[in-house]
């Protein structure tokens, strides 16, 4: 069971570290992530390297931890907030709930439940502002 101490310092990471960074410190060798009921993606460096392929499209990702945060036993749920800035000069906002089996001090298996997807382009920001 993950103390609030690691739970704390994981938000932390994914706030502040690049996401492929935190899935090498929090993430157990055969972790497995899962968004919505799509198959799940399995293995610590199979999920670092889909990080990896994703945030190369991205020219800033900011993250977003939604308080509460609720843990009983080796269960947290956590809400995220992300929005990704893409070098096609578009803008993704997404909402999401993590819902993650821990293993000690390690994330074992999460399962994101995503809201649909916002996009748009950095040109309609301007025009909203």
């Amino acid at each position: 069971m993950p103390s609030l101490d690691i739970i704390e310092k994981f938000i932390k990471a994914v706030e502040n570290e690049s996401h492929d960074k935190v899935i090498e410190k929090f993430y157990t060798d055969d972790a497995s992530i899962q968004e919505n009921q799509d198959e799940p993606r399995v293995g610590k460096e199979n999920l670092i390297e889909n990080e990896k392929k994703m945030l190369r499209k991205a020219l800033v990702v900011h993250s977003k931890c939604i308080r509460p945060i609720f843990q009983v036993g080796n269960s947290v749920v956590i809400k995220w907030k992300f929005q990704f800035e893409w070098k096609n000069d578009t803008i993704t906002e997404i909402e999401e709930i993590a819902y993650q089996e821990w293993k000690g001090n390690r994330i074992k298996r999460e399962q994101f439940f995503l809201r649909p997807k916002t996009v748009y382009s950095k040109k309609e920001i301007m025009v909203m502002s």
